[in-house]
């Protein structure tokens, strides 16, 4: 059975028996303690904390997943990968223990034939919580398992919870018994012969000070018991198809095979061989999915992760003896086995290769890069006579260029050295010890917004919005937070949260800045509203001020919008719309939105993009922004299901999460995005765009800037006075500024040369004439000169070799001079090589006068050069070269 169709079988047989089945949401999760979703109930995760009404009483689900705290562990077994599909069937407050364990038992044990998984039953097993006597109960009673067929296990194997304070309880697996071939009768610790594949969760406890796994206090029953359930669709996968493990799956092998093709070696053949074959298929689909939900490669967080993943694949197929690029080979047979599941992968699959094969053309220059500075720390350790590469120098190849470690230790092992693997490993384990300890600080984060939990369940319903049609609103204050606690007033000088159950006034999202207001209340109180927010879903808090009188919820207050800031900031929206579909006419649709900031008269838009637009379209760009500002469209808003708006070309955010009713803001026929942000009524009414340029703010990621109605015009208006002043100035035409201009830098850089060339032919000059002043200090001809002000190190450099050579190398010679340039002192040393033979180096007379200067430096040991900050002391560090070199035989 393929896996595509084990994930069909599995949301039918739920959606028959009263589920509403959700799709996948993106990778990338709204929850800050996360780089990615990581299990299947992260999407219903504010459900089970309460912070949320769940729409519905049932669900279910097949969740795409990533899990990458130990990616160089991948390939070494074959029991595990980076992204993973988790299927799982929820239960809020409905069926609970014996429900959960009859639909599990009836989708496996029914015959593949009849529409299930077709399980044989005298193969299944289950664990559960040793204390659980009603789940050993329920499985008796519903699947006939006896005594010995099921097996109780403490709070390490079958006890959930979050990690932090909230539900959690028991939980039963499913366990196939794969034969004594795999292990041993009643090893359940092995985890091969008895393999679990099915986890049901019963929550129905409330637990507090959560302090491990296995270590907390239930302090009492969930109002609503709950049950999250969920099964591995690639262990099932492997288990239905007759093959050993999720490599060998139909939609993982494909990509081994093609590896095959390419290296000319096989998978089984080698150990070493079957660890990266597994490498180069799991890494290749893990950023298949990434790259198609969003992700682009960085140096940070998801980037970072991302990267990491197409550099080890790239990586493994060099070490597997593939030199050439790569993956073009194989991601597209990763995105043919996995588009029958997720067909968008298929259309976005243009961008999606051009992400990942520009990060693999930029790995290959850096590990020729790379290859060069391994070469000299080998170079060095060869030097000081050590036969290891240190762990540090290892660590920062790594982590500062990408390198990785096992191409550092084949590369050092071909040149006979051995590398510190033990320092190497312990600095990657407290770099990954810190990344821990950061996650459990922020695991916390979720108890904040208890508080507004609260209000919202008083309240009973969402905040309603009315600010689409108006500025002004009757409301009534629902609550008040102080410092983090709910009060019941605020006086003159406080800062509080305000909650009310209507507001005119926009929460900050989509990229829009909140707007600002005032609330007024029927008794005489004033609040100043600097900030608008949605801690949790459905309720807006205003961050505000007491300006006058006392504020006590259950009050009537009007609140109202700051209307010239809200206008100012509307028109930036409805531009933002305007230049991301100006972007994809003129460069094609991989232009997609990475991110957006609506501020009053100004704007800015980050879009994916591996090059820089050329100057030339970004001038038809903002062509094109304003001749559709002369039509003048309308802007609408129509509210459509999600299905009709992908139908009518909307486009939509990666990494957003959308219900299924929402939003569809169009310009004319020209452009339609869903959005919740407010516009202009018709685009005429913005003026005037004016794009400030385009930069890059990271791999495959592009930022346009630019200004909007007053401020573009008042900018415009500047740049028109200092066109005018350099008319006037150059005595010329507007449009013959440019030529002007170039011809006046052209001829202010001959002169530069010509008077560099004046400056280093009096430098040099001097040269016979310093000659002339060699002293003799223990048998050494020393000169020593100040250059004084205005010669620049590399004039002072030439100078020094032309007196060392006119020295000649009859007999030890040492030349020191020094010379202030831009306000900071230089020195340079040279020795001849008869001096050198004596034990004269420069590079130790450099760090001398360095010191004397305030700075360092270093060098060869017959040139050397330093500098420093205090140009005072060049006497001194002069004096300080001639003093080393009298008292040396002393």
């Amino acid at each position: 059975m393929e896996t595509a169709e084990i994930r069909r079988r599995w949301l039918a047989f739920f959606e028959q028996r009263g589920h509403t089945v959700v799709p996948s949401a993106p990778l990338v999760h709204a929850d800050p303690n996360l780089l990615f979703v990581n299990a299947g109930m992260v999407p219903f995760k504010p459900y089970f904390l309460g912070q949320e009404t769940p729409p519905y009483q049932r669900a279910t689900s097949v969740q795409k997943c990533v899990r990458t705290l130990d990616i160089e562990e991948v390939g070494q077994t074959t029991r595990h990968g980076t992204f993973f599909q988790m299927q799982g069937n929820f239960s809020f407050g409905d069926y609970f223990k014996e429900g959960a364990i009859e639909l599990a038992w009836e989708l496996l044990t029914t015959s593949q034939r009849d529409g299930g998984l077709g399980f044989d039953e005298k193969d299944l097993y289950a664990s559960v919580y040793q204390d659980d006597n009603e789940a050993i109960s329920l499985w008796r009673k519903v699947a006939g398992l006896p005594e010995s067929r099921i097996v109780r296990l403490g709070k390490k194997d079958n006890y959930w919870h979050m990690g932090v304070a909230g539900p959690g309880g028991p939980c039963s697996e499913i366990l196939l018994d794969r034969g004594p071939e795999f292990g041993a009768d009643g090893d359940w610790e092995a985890g091969d012969r008895y393999l679990e594949f099915w986890n049901l969760v019963f929550m129905q406890y409330e637990l507090e000070n959560v302090r491990s796994k296995e270590d907390f206090d239930i302090v009492g029953d969930l109002p609503k018991r709950n049950i999250d359930t969920g099964m591995g669709l690639e262990r099932v996968a492997f288990l239905t198809q007759g093959v050993d493990n999720i490599y060998e799956t139909d939609e993982v092998y494909p990509v081994i095979e093609a590896a095959e093709e390419l290296s000319g070696r096989h998978y089984g053949a080698d150990h070493g061989d079957d660890v990266r074959f597994r490498v180069v298929a799991d890494h290749v689909r893990s950023s298949l999915m990434l790259i198609g939900d969003g992700v682009t490669p960085g140096n940070e967080g998801r980037g970072y992760v991302l990267r990491r993943l197409l550099r080890r694949a790239v990586r493994s197929m060099r070490l597997l003896g593939v030199d050439a690029p790569s993956l073009e080979h194989l991601l597209p047979v990763s995105m043919g086995r996995m588009k029958s599941s997720y067909p968008e992968l298929e259309r976005d699959f243009d961008r999606i290769g051009q992400v990942a094969y520009g990060e693999e053309d930029a790995f290959r220059r850096t590990l020729a890069a790379g290859t060069t500075i391994l070469d000299v720390s080998v170079a060095k350790a060869k030097q000081s006579g050590s036969s290891r590469l240190g762990g540090a120098e290892a660590f920062a190849l790594h982590d500062t260029y990408g390198f990785p470690i096992d191409l550092t230790l084949e590369m050092a092992a071909e040149q006979g050295l051995q590398v510190d693997e033990a320092g190497f490993r312990r600095l990657m384990d407290e770099q990954r010890g810190r990344a821990k300890a950061d996650a459990k600080a922020k695991k916390a984060a979720h108890g904040d917004t208890l508080v507004y939990r609260g209000l919202a369940d008083a309240l009973g319903r969402d905040v309603e919005f009315t600010g689409y049609d108006q500025v002004a609103t009757e409301a009534t204050v629902r609550g008040l937070v102080r410092d983090g606690e709910v009060v019941d007033h605020a006086v003159v000088g406080d800062t509080v949260e305000v909650v009310l159950d209507r507001t005119p006034l926009y929460a900050e999202s989509g990229g829009q800045q909140a707007d600002h207001g005032r609330i007024r209340l029927q008794n005489g109180a004033l609040l100043e509203v600097l900030d608008v927010q949605r801690p949790i879903t459905g309720l807006v808090v205003h961050r505000a001020t007491v300006l006058e009188g006392e504020v006590r919820t259950g009050e009537t207050a009007e609140a109202e919008v700051d209307v010239t800031r809200r206008r100012s900031i509307s028109r930036a929206h409805t531009a933002t719309h305007m230049v991301h579909q100006a972007l994809r006419d003129e460069l094609g649709p991989t232009a997609t939105q990475a991110g957006s900031e609506n501020s009053p008269g100004r704007l800015r838009f980050d879009f994916k993009s591996l090059q820089a637009v050329p100057a030339a379209a970004m001038a038809e760009i903002e062509a094109r922004i304003n001749a559709v500002l002369l039509d003048d469209l309308p802007v609408t808003a129509d509210i459509m299901s999600l299905d009709a708006a992908r139908k009518t070309g909307a486009m939509a955010l990666f990494g957003e999460k959308y219900g299924e009713r929402v939003r569809v803001v169009s310009i004319g026929d020209w452009s339609r995005e869903l959005c919740v942000g407010t516009h202009t009524p018709r685009v005429g009414q913005i003026g005037v765009v004016k794009l400030l340029g385009e930069s890059s703010i990271g791999s495959g990621v592009r930022r346009v800037e630019a200004l909007v109605g007053s401020d573009a015009y008042q900018h415009l208006a500047r740049e028109a006075a200092l066109v005018s002043q350099l008319t006037d100035t150059l005595a010329v035409r507007p449009e013959e500024l440019p030529e002007r201009i170039a011809g006046l830098v052209a001829r202010l850089r001959e002169a530069e040369k010509e008077i560099a060339t004046v400056r280093q032919g009096q430098v040099l000059g001097a040269a016979t004439a310093l000659v002339a002043t060699a002293r003799d200090l223990g048998g050494v001809s020393f000169v020593s000169h100040d250059a004084g002000e205005g010669v620049t190190p590399d004039d002072l450099r030439a100078l020094v070799l032309d007196v060392r050579n006119r020295l000649g190398n009859d007999r030890p010679s040492l030349v020191s001079m020094s010379a202030v340039a831009n306000g900071r002192p230089v020195v340079v040393v040279a020795t001849n090589e008869r001096a050198r033979e004596q034990g004269l180096k420069a590079g130790a007379f450099v760090k001398l006068a360095a010191t004397a200067l305030g700075g360092g430096g270093g060098g060869k040991d017959d040139l050397a050069q330093g500098g420093g900050s205090d140009a005072t002391a060049v006497p001194a560090a002069l004096g300080a070269v001639e003093d080393a070199l009298r008292t040396r035989g002393a």
